[in-house]
């Protein structure tokens, strides 16, 4: 089912934006960038990348050095955070400490120009859109950790920004409950039809909530796309490696023809998309869930190391290629260390990637 987009979901257009630091220091760097109304956007990449000064400029918390940034049809370029309408929830999820959980949620709303009753009614509301009916007498100190990420995430959705934005909002939750809050966060951001702008490093939780990702690298944009475009096909080794993991081989392209390539790799042939490369080295990406041991012919290895996850196995195995860390679901059946095994290489695997 499609969602619906809200009426105050808005656009937001990044235009050559560039943000420069003191002297020399480019936190972001002639960024160019187009957010639809109403679908949630990942700003991804290690530490140092942009992606939270790229959020904070659409917040209005750091101004652009150059180019422009568009909210809906309005240049907010120079405008200060109090000008958008744009609700932000933080990583430290700043509630607070001496007011009630309703009060925390109203609080935005007593500047709105909302009457006393309608101010209770919207509080009333968001608490109950995240779960938290019955809550509002508490403090945020009777709350777990994931309550009090759903009050900060009620306290934004009050005030219907054009645009949500959220900065690493479940770093501070235990896995288990990171999963289960970044499940409420989409299916809230669906349900109400949101624009949402949401900044991780975890890859895992970008490929679960994303409608595209925005994968960054050194201030700049390395590649944008849907989760499972930038899995199956990155756009080069860097966003191989940084998506979900990927052994990195290096291979040779024997021959193009039309958009298939004929490689060799650890002395065996097999074909697979071009993407354009042209014969002569070249690097492979393997993801680790889709690689197969099997009888047939395939990449000569041996297990080097084994490793019981619970749910999984996980391998490392070695050749003449190198070292390939491999998951399989199979729990009950292990490889032993030492164990001689051939990696097939199967036609939806691995594939050719530029080097970044």
């Amino acid at each position: 089912m499609m969602a619906t987009v809200s009426s105050k979901a808005a656009s937001v257009v990044f235009d050559h934006v560039t943000k420069v630091y003191g002297k020399d220091v480019v936190a972001v760097n002639d960024v160019s960038l187009t957010i639809a109304p109403g679908k949630l956007v990942t700003l991804l990449g290690p530490s140092g990348c942009g992606k939270t000064t790229t959020l904070r400029m659409i917040a209005g918390l750091e101004m652009a050095t150059k180019g422009r940034i568009l909210i809906g049809d309005k240049d907010v370029t120079t405008l200060p955070a109090t000008d958008r309408d744009v609700s932000m929830v933080f990583q430290s999820y700043a509630l607070f400490p001496h007011m009630t959980v309703l009060e925390n949620v109203s609080y935005g709303l007593k500047f709105s120009g909302f009457s006393k009753a309608e101010t209770l009614e919207r509080a009333n509301a968001g608490l109950s859109l995240v779960g938290l009916d019955g809550y509002g007498g508490r403090l945020p100190s009777e709350l777990s950790g994931g309550q009090q990420q759903r009050v900060a995430v009620a306290r934004a959705l009050v005030l219907e920004p054009q645009v949500l934005l959220f900065d690493e909002p479940l770093s501070n939750l235990d896995a288990k409950l990171r999963r289960h809050v970044r499940e409420e966060i989409r299916e809230i951001q669906q349900n109400l039809g949101l624009t949402v702008v949401y900044v991780t490093h975890d890859q895992e939780e970008a490929l679960a909530v994303s409608d595209e990702i925005v994968v960054m690298k050194n201030a700049a944009i390395a590649q944008i796309g849907r989760p499972r475009e930038l899995y199956d096909a990155p756009a080069d080794t860097f966003v191989a490696d940084f998506i979900g993991e990927a052994n990195l081989v290096e291979c040779q392209i024997v021959a193009v023809e039309g958009d298939m390539a004929e490689i060799e790799v650890g002395g065996i042939r097999h074909r697979l998309p071009s993407r354009g490369l042209r014969p002569g080295k070249a690097m492979l990406a393997l993801r680790p869930s889709r690689i197969r041991v099997t009888e047939d012919e395939g990449l000569a290895a041996a297990v080097e190391k084994v490793t019981y996850v619970g749910p999984r196995m996980e391998y490392t195995f070695a050749g003449d290629f190198g070292q390939l860390f491999a998951v399989s679901d199979d729990v009950d059946a292990p490889l032993k260390v030492g164990d001689a095994i051939r990696i097939g290489l199967a036609a939806s695997g691995p594939v050719l990637v530029p080097d970044a």
